[in-house]
């Protein structure tokens, strides 16, 4: 039977287009393996980060290659319901999942396969289901963020005292900059407003628009977006898509470029400032290691800013929370102004979402209640300030902040 049903999976996800690399069932016998679900491949920024990620943990644990079972181009439907039972009859022993739109195929497999460890990037709803063998995973994400904005915003100040920006690069007195998003979620809204913060802690005049895509990769939407903003007058881009489309359309145009999830001074030199991530190594470590001695992962993981001395010269692979070397477009003294700051980060005397830093309406937020557990129809059930600050991954490890501030201004609706 156990065959039967691993060739019919087999054959579906032939028709859906899902790779797959070193199936268990093919391949020499291992005591232990491991499953990764990816939305896309290594063409994606976000999902080479994972890959990336989870090779170094295997190699740094003392793995096998072919301990590790690799399935690519899964989309967020039922497919990947059809991925993880196939990783599970392969014999798969823990499987992660990357995209927050696989979350509810994940669930289900965990609940049909309570005997393998089921793990997932982003999602929301561990807390509530309290299965014993499915979990959540993220980091403080949003504190690397906000040290690109910092990064971004020592070369603002740079270009503005240099004479460099234009009539057009001002909105009134303020400096326009811009960002391209995937989606309105909490995950994008959290990014990019840290992003905001961080940039407008070094330069207090400034605005920014964001144009959504509706998409996590299509290159072409970011690139066009991207132009848009360009176009509109922004004088320094970023964004939460997943492609080369938004860091290339800035080459092209000799404009500032902030990225996300990977250097890319390498492909744009003229324009590649920095650029964060998440370094999912500590944590795919953490995970297999517990799978491997039959202990149960943390129903809400999240990883913060690692201890490594940050100075500008190589990417900070230390701790979850990571920052890429500068690019060599990067303002003077961005480097040492990033350490301070990562270091008042680190101690908690800064703090992100500090209330007091921005308004909504014109007016400081002194309660919020969020959406924490994720309803269908995303009811607000926990109050999230504390002590004048917005407590984000307290409650859950995925980001909740999903508050419009003053000052950042929406392009489009996703």
């Amino acid at each position: 039977m156990k065959k039967f049903v691993n060739v019919a999976l087999s054959a579906v996800l032939a028709a859906t287009g899902v790779a797959g690399f070193a199936s268990c069932s093919d391949k020499e016998e291992y005591d232990f393996t491991v499953g990764l679900i990816c939305l896309h491949d290594s063409n994606s920024t976000y999902d080479k980060n994972f890959i990336d990620s989870m090779n170094r943990a295997i190699e740094e644990l003392g793995l096998e290659k072919g301990q590790l079972v690799l399935k690519t181009g899964v989309p967020e439907d039922n497919t990947c319901y059809d991925t993880a039972m196939e990783l599970v009859d392969d014999g798969c022993d823990v499987i992660f999942a990357d995209s927050f739109g696989h979350e509810d195929s994940m669930v289900k497999a965990a609940k049909e396969a309570p005997d393998v460890q089921f793990a997932h990037a982003t999602g929301t709803k561990a807390h509530t289901e309290k299965l014993d063998n499915f979990s959540n995973a993220f980091a403080s994400i949003y504190e690397g963020r906000y040290l690109a904005g910092v990064a971004a915003g020592m070369k603002l100040k740079e270009m503005e005292e240099a004479g460099e920006l234009k009539t057009e690069n001002y909105s009134g007195e303020n400096i326009k900059i811009g960002y391209v998003g995937a989606w309105s979620y909490a995950e994008v809204i959290s990014g990019y407003t840290s992003f905001y913060l961080g940039v407008k802690s070094v330069v207090e005049n400034v605005v920014m628009d964001v144009q959504f895509t509706s998409s996590w990769y299509d290159e072409a939407k970011e690139r066009e977006a991207a132009t848009a903003l360009i176009k509109s007058g922004c004088a320094l881009i970023s964004q939460h898509a997943d492609s080369w489309g938004a860091p290339m359309a800035c080459e092209e145009n000799d404009v500032p470029n902030v990225s996300y999830n990977g250097n890319t001074s390498e492909r744009c030199p003229k324009t590649a400032i920095i650029s964060s991530a998440v370094n999912w190594t500590p944590y795919f470590k953490y995970m297999i290691q517990c799978a491997m001695n039959d202990e149960k992962i943390d129903t809400d993981w999240c990883g913060g800013l690692g201890t490594e001395v940050y100075d500008g010269t190589k990417d900070l692979l230390d701790g979850s929370v990571v920052i890429s070397a500068l690019g060599q477009n990067a303002a003077e003294g961005t480097a040492a102004k990033l350490e301070e700051v990562r270091q008042q980060l680190r101690a908690g005397t800064l703090k992100v979402f500090d209330t007091s830093k921005f308004t909504v309406g014109g007016e400081t937020l002194t309660s919020y209640m969020a959406d924490v557990d994720a309803d269908e129809k995303y009811t607000p059930d926990t109050e999230v300030i504390e002590n004048g600050v917005f407590m984000e991954s307290k409650f859950r490890s995925a980001p909740y902040f999903d508050v419009k501030i003053d000052g950042i201004n929406w392009v489009n609706q996703p």
